[in-house]
């Protein structure tokens, strides 16, 4: 069978209403990465790092894979289909259990 690479990244789950950080309108529009992603923020207000993240939790689970996530999957029936990704959310975790060979880059 032949072998087909796909790289992602936070493109995959914008289609499906997921906010990105860096895209225009993003994250970090929104919040200063210091005051939130680091652990002297943590350290300094927490509540205000756990608000950010849980934000991002709760828009997950409203979230579902979509076309291209599905198209992914299909893939399978014809390649050996590697997956190179910095980007795991659950939409991706679903399809992960359905494709045997994903890379993550963090």
């Amino acid at each position: 069978m032949n072998k087909i690479v796909v790289l992602t990244g936070a493109g995959m789950s914008a289609e499906s209403g997921l906010s990105t950080f860096r895209d225009s309108g993003g994250l970090w529009e929104q919040y200063r990465i210091e005051e939130v992603a680091t652990p002297e923020a943590f350290k300094k207000n927490p509540e205000k790092v756990l608000n950010f993240y849980n934000e991002r939790r709760k828009q997950l689970l409203k979230t579902l894979p979509n076309e291209g996530h599905e198209a992914l999957v299909m893939l399978e029936n014809f390649f050996d289909v590697y997956i190179i990704t910095q980007n795991v959310t659950p939409l991706n975790k679903q399809i992960i259990k359905q494709i045997k060979n994903i890379l993550k880059c963090l």
